[in-house]
């Protein structure tokens, strides 16, 4: 599943190709992927011809187009989205689900050229969508539940580091929690904890206040390093808006790198599972914690 270094990849190429261009039209090719919509197919097409899109942002792992009328186009890639950018005429692709046909609304010619051109959403296994958020140009109220992610310059790592420590939950699951902190997947939660020497299982209120601060500064060092490299592609289903993939796989040191030696101690990684996931740790870097003794 794309995790937030994937989505913000996106992002910017969505905000570099489709700012300041207004939607001529909506074709809708499979509903499943506008099912949140209040309006069905029909109304999301309709409600979006013609407005034009005023900025693209994002919130952990949901983007969202901002419209000129205060709404919004909300977005999420689940497993296997994509959101592309093709000339018309342009081969569909196999799993294209919805189709933008947007104005050159921009004087000048940019990485695709002059002309009108598509925005195409992509998505072979249907787990992501697209939903109009009415009010939702600044921030979609279907979304304001969720925490702020570590490359949100508003994130608050002391309230979250506190947070943290407060709960007896393991420390991976709570890097996963979004409603605590967004855009930590799988893939990143192993890094950071692997760069942090932690084990998934070690309970929040058994870390330190500086072992809580660092896994989320690794958390946001080890993203930051995958958005220089586009994100992590392990198979073709995540590429950026011009179907590219990203390369970050080459420089992962824990996640899937089952009985390869450690980078720091030589220690083969292990893989073991993590709910219905896999969790890849050092069992020597990253030792199991202890249980607590019982109290009589």
């Amino acid at each position: 599943m794309p995790e937030l270094p994937e989505v913000e990849v996106v992002r910017r190429g969505l905000e570099r190709h489709v700012v300041g261009r207004t939607v001529i039209a909506v074709d809708v090719l499979h509903p499943r992927p506008v099912r949140r919509d209040p309006g069905g197919a029909t109304g999301f097409a309709h409600g979006l011809t013609g407005r034009t899109i005023t900025a693209v942002r994002r919130r952990g792992k949901y983007f969202w187009l901002a419209l000129d009328d205060e709404n919004a186009i909300l977005g999420h890639l689940g497993m296997s989205g994509q959101m592309l950018v093709q000339r018309p005429g342009a081969p569909d692709e196999r799993h294209l689900r919805v189709r933008f046909l947007l104005t050159d609304a921009r004087s000048g010619v940019d990485a695709l050229g002059s002309g009108a051109w598509e925005m195409r959403f992509v998505d072979q296994r249907m787990f992501g969508g697209l939903a109009r958020s009415a009010g939702g140009a600044v921030l979609p109220p279907e979304i304001a539940h969720i925490g702020r992610d570590p490359l949100d310059p508003e994130f608050d790592v002391d309230a979250v580091a506190r947070r943290i420590r407060q709960r007896a939950v393991a420390i991976k699951r709570q890097l996963l929690d979004q409603n605590l902190v967004s855009g930590i997947g799988n893939i990143y939660a192993d890094e950071a904890l692997w760069r942090a020497r932690l084990h998934g299982d070690r309970p929040g209120d058994r870390l330190t206040r500086s072992q809580a601060l660092e896994v989320l500064g690794h958390a946001r060092e080890v993203m930051e390093a995958a958005l220089v490299q586009g994100g992590t592609s392990f198979d073709s289903l995540y590429v950026n808006v011009n179907g590219e993939s990203g390369y970050f796989d080459r420089s992962l040191h824990a996640y899937g790198r089952e009985n390869e030696p450690c980078e720091r101690c030589g220690t083969a990684i292990r893989r073991v599972s993590f709910m219905n996931r896999s969790s890849y740790f050092c069992p020597r870097c990253q030792p199991p914690p202890r249980r607590r003794r019982l109290v009589s």
